[in-house]
């Protein structure tokens, strides 16, 4: 599994014009699953996410996870981070999970992450819908983590 996370001001998911997730301070999880990923993959990666001192403390170090800092996270679907763009133009999404088995360990990355942060602290986009992301980034500050 691959999760880029951006540090935000605020962020939000609308699909046809009606808003179904939104944080302000916090972070934007974009989720990739890929082929042969496990629940102990998406509880690894959870646990690492609410974990990552991304946040600044009183002296502007970032030090703090987003626990500490007060923030919430916002889980979004992203297939496409586990494109091959090796040959060609094209892209290809080979290494992805086909979409049931992502949906899966997408739902089950989002239960650990709710155990870990509080579920009122974490909001989703709508996996496999075609989404208007927004993401207003903090710094800027990206990072990328992977499972095992």
């Amino acid at each position: 599994m691959r999760a880029l996370i951006q540090r935000v001001t605020r962020g939000s998911v609308t699909i046809e014009g009606r808003s179904v997730g939104e944080i302000s301070r916090g972070m934007v999880v974009l989720l990739g699953v890929k082929k042969g990923d496990t629940p102990e993959a998406a509880k690894y990666l959870a646990q690492r996410t609410a974990t990552l001192r991304i946040f600044d403390d009183a002296a502007g170090v970032m030090n703090l996870d987003v626990r500490q800092a007060g923030g919430s996270a916002l889980v979004v679907s992203q297939f496409t981070l586990y494109a091959d763009t090796r040959k060609g133009n094209r892209p290809s999404y080979i290494e992805a999970a086909p979409p049931e088995e992502a949906e899966t360990l997408y739902n089950s990355y989002i239960e650990y992450l709710r155990a870990l942060l509080g579920s009122d602290n974490v909001r989703t986009g709508v996996f496999r819908a075609m989404m208007e992301v927004e993401i207003v980034n903090d710094g800027p500050v990206t990072i990328m983590l992977e499972s095992k």
